[in-house]
């Protein structure tokens, strides 16, 4: 780690003021690609799950008849393999695939915002980057493993993802672990979660290609209402029967199916089976890998605010969409003397709904738009970082620097910038402002790398008898 001096430059700079209006002072969160987003729209479901040219699958269809052997090595979420596609995005192929919701408005969302990395970023934001890799590293060696006759172990290998105390954060890992790998189940003995091989994602396997069987469970775990799945045609009517009879005996409580007709790739009539939600299997609960509890709506938006605090903001939402400020999550507290524009998720309310206050918002200081569904909340610190556009007036020289050319000054100090980067500004928001201790104080300690005086005086007590500055002095006396 640099010492915090290497960032400072001897050039000589000049003065100005900031933030004369909010318009001077404009902040745009970075997000992290495609966090916790889905975009149904079917033209998109299309374009994300088509495979790379090329690409053949470990469990090729061999004329729709039972397959007696284990699938392949080789699977999405695999380095080997085509990366895994957005979670959501489930297939989309001639004659068959993945359809959501019908009434989807052409212009609802943004292709920017959706267009994304994936899954794979999620798991690693939750479990850090040395278990997403061991995680991935243990599914390629479990499809490995199934390609092996007589591997008598491959059903009961079992990988362990530590304790985790937090219900919200183990269902956003149940959730980003099967849209990543839909061959893999979790399941949490006494808060610790563990992942195995899914027995029914392999037996499926041995009835159609593999490609099916990893959207069928990513349509399966998306559980969108309204949703359908339709498998490859097929015209063989006893192979049919026997899919049928596989998903009607693995989850006849949650899908039902039926065979239609439809038009093969030769233009050929042809039969396919669809699989949709039973009407009443939305409040069902599920095992392993399957439903654990009622799906919350949840719908994500870019606020724009102007000279309003993040809380104030929300608050003002709440009470016009009737819902509490905790259904709201993002990922930090935005200026209020500013433009600023984050992504937030709000639950229990739909797109539509959120549509309908736009115009009452705008009255009271903020924008909404990007309105599309989500399927899990942000949490705080879940961005990239902020990009700031700052306007800085009233330029002027340095009292004993007056001779100088002010442009030259300007240039040298953005450049010296540019090279070397800049000290955090320790602002009120850092620490709270006291009256006893100023926040400078505590930056200058940390500036200076004297980090047991920045915290002694981050817990000095103001004068005052309350249970938090009680504890700053009980914390400096022990």
């Amino acid at each position: 780690m640099l010492p915090s001096f290497s960032y400072l430059t001897e050039h000589t700079g000049f003065r100005g003021t900031i933030k004369n209006s909010p318009r001077d002072f404009v902040v745009t969160e970075l997000e992290v690609p495609e966090l916790f987003f889905r975009d149904t729209r079917p033209e998109l479901l299309q374009k994300t799950s088509e495979a790379p040219p090329g690409q053949s699958s470990p469990c090729p269809r061999q004329h729709k008849k039972r397959r007696t052997e284990p699938p392949g090595p080789g699977a999405p979420g695999c380095p080997r393999d085509a990366a895994p596609g957005p979670p959501g995005l489930g297939p989309s192929r001639t004659g068959g695939g993945w359809a959501a919701s019908p009434g989807k408005s052409e212009g609802e969302g943004d292709p920017e915002l959706q267009s994304g990395l994936g899954e794979a970023p999620v798991l690693e934001s939750l479990l850090g980057k040395p278990v997403s890799e061991l995680l991935n590293k243990f599914a390629c060696d479990l499809k490995d493993a199934w390609g092996l006759e007589n591997n008598a172990d491959a059903g009961t290998r079992e990988f362990s993802l530590g304790p985790r105390l937090d219900k919200k954060i183990r269902a956003d890992l149940h959730s980003a672990v099967r849209q990543t790998f839909p061959f893999l189940v979790t399941v949490t003995k006494d808060n610790e979660m563990i992942v195995k091989g899914n027995p029914d994602y392999r037996e499926l396997c041995q009835l159609v290609t593999e490609k099916e069987t990893s959207d069928f469970f990513k349509f399966l775990d998306a559980k969108l209402e309204n949703s359908t799945f339709s498998f490859e045609p097929d015209g063989n009517k006893e192979h049919r029967k026997i899919v049928h009879h596989f998903i009607n005996r693995k989850f006849g409580k949650l899908l039902e199916t039926k065979s239609f007709t439809v038009t093969d790739v030769n233009d050929q009539p042809n039969m396919s089976i669809m699989v949709r939600f039973r009407e009443k299997s939305w409040s069902r609960k599920r095992s392993g890998g399957g439903f654990q509890e009622k799906q919350d709506v949840y719908t994500a938006f870019t606020l724009q605010k102007e000279n309003l605090e993040t809380l104030e903001a929300i608050g003002l939402l709440a009470a016009e969409l009737d819902v509490l400020p905790s259904d709201f999550s993002y990922t930090g507290i935005k200026d209020k003397k500013a433009i600023t524009l984050q992504p937030m998720v709000v639950k229990k309310v739909t797109p539509e709904r959120l549509k309908e206050i736009g115009n009452k918002m705008e009255k009271k200081g903020m924008r909404i738009y990007n309105i599309h569904s989500a399927y899990q909340h942000l949490r705080l610190g879940q961005l990239k970082g902020n990009h700031f556009d700052i306007v800085v007036r009233d330029l002027q020289l340095h009292s004993h620097d007056l001779s100088a050319d002010l442009k030259e000054r300007i240039s040298e100090a953005m450049e010296n910038v540019e090279t070397k980067g800049f000290v955090n500004y320790y602002g009120p928001q850092r620490f709270g402002q006291g009256q006893i201790v100023q926040t400078d104080q505590i930056g200058l300690a940390l500036l200076n790398e004297k980090m047991v005086k920045a915290v002694k005086l981050f817990f000095t007590p103001e004068d005052t008898d309350d249970r938090v500055n009680n504890a700053k002095r009980y914390f400096l006396q022990t």
